[in-house]
């Protein structure tokens, strides 16, 4: 399976979401096991998840109209 082409401001929204709800400053590989790994609290987690389906049902629904 391909993997999908995001947009611009779809991969903004996605490094907002991970800065607000994981804490994670970047999505960058940086090449230091101290700024690529991270630990989580799975709220967390759902918070992320859950923003990120918000999201993508707020993008379906703009196209359509």
């Amino acid at each position: 399976m391909a993997k999908p082409i995001l947009s611009p401001s779809t991969k903004r929204e996605i490094a907002e979401i991970a800065r607000v709800h994981l804490h994670i400053e970047t999505l960058e590989v940086r090449g230091h096991d101290s700024l690529d790994f991270h630990s989580l609290a799975v709220w967390n987690v759902s918070a992320a998840l859950e923003a990120a389906y918000l999201a993508g049902m707020v993008d379906h629904y703009r196209k359509r109209e």
